[in-house]
């Protein structure tokens, strides 16, 4: 195959490619540029298999107004080039597969891809503009497949490398009141999702790219200190998160229970459906 990554220097693309590649598939690696035309960019989507689409700025940080721009601008116009290119090219990939994030949802309940319990605030609406383009795709024929990410670990980046460190010397703790869900997902788990749904061409729509086994902050700073053998007494508080992060301490401090019930439903299988599986294989010669 030829597969199209929009987004391929980040921690899930670079392990997108590695794992494409050593399949003995066509990586190609997309940058879209604010200059660049919606024709140049259909000349690279000509004639290939699948575009996967990861372009966005990293959603940890403190949101300004300025950031909150770029947020927006680096996830809707990229897409809104890419779908647009998708409709100009005259043999276009087949399938559209398009990050997106569980932050959609609300703190109060539970979510399968059938929740239409929305947050009212940024990130959530950021994310239904960004699906709402993506979408746009499958007016041309296109299937097009969303994927809601949930917390990414893996070795040697994403959230488990600013994790880690603090950690491993005895300082890690709680945040908040460690009773707010996580929906998490293995990096390996994440990238076979990409495969599979490639490789399922009857599957479309939206899937929650999570494990199904979601955890609270306690349960994961426990598990963490029993696994690396350390104490885990240094709670941040609540006022604190949000006095580093500002708005933005949404992120690390909402509830998000989330459930991949329609990959399970198509057989897909996880290698590590649980944080203490993943855990324990991140640690491993790190």
């Amino acid at each position: 195959m030829k597969i199209v990554i929009c987004g391929i220097s980040g921690f899930v693309g670079s392990a997108l490619k590695a794992h494409f590649t050593a399949r003995g598939d066509d990586v190609i690696s997309l940058s879209v540029r604010t200059d660049m035309s919606i024709k140049s960019i259909a000349k690279k989507l000509e004639g290939c298999d699948a575009l996967i689409n990861l372009a966005g700025a990293n959603i940890l940080g403190r949101w300004t107004s300025a950031y909150k721009n770029v947020l927006r601008q680096s996830r809707l116009e990229t897409t809104d080039k890419l779908t647009k290119a998708l409709k100009y090219a005259t043999n276009p990939p087949k399938v559209l597969l398009n990050a997106s994030a569980v932050g959609i949802y609300d703190n109060l309940h539970k979510h399968d891809e059938g929740s239409q319990h929305f947050e009212n605030d940024f990130l959530s609406t950021l994310v239904q503009d960004w699906e709402k383009t993506a979408m746009s795709a499958s007016e041309e024929e296109i299937r097009v497949c969303l994927l809601r990410f949930g917390v990414v670990y893996g070795k040697n980046g994403g959230a488990m490398a600013k994790m880690l460190p603090p950690f491993k010397l005895g300082l890690g703790g709680k945040m908040g009141s460690g009773d707010q869900m996580i929906s998490w997902i293995h990096l390996d788990d994440l990238v076979r999702i990409f495969s599979f749904l490639i490789d399922q061409p009857r599957l479309y729509g939206i899937f929650n790219a999570t494990s199904p086994h979601p955890i609270s902050n306690a349960d994961q700073t426990k598990a963490m200190g029993a696994i690396l053998h350390r104490p885990t007494c240094m709670d941040m508080p609540s006022w604190l998160v949000k006095l580093i992060f500002g708005e933005g301490s949404s992120v690390i401090l909402d509830s998000k229970e989330v459930y991949p019930t329609r990959l399970l439903e198509a057989g897909f299988e996880f290698t590590y459906p649980t944080f203490e599986e993943a855990m324990r294989e991140i640690v491993t010669n790190v």
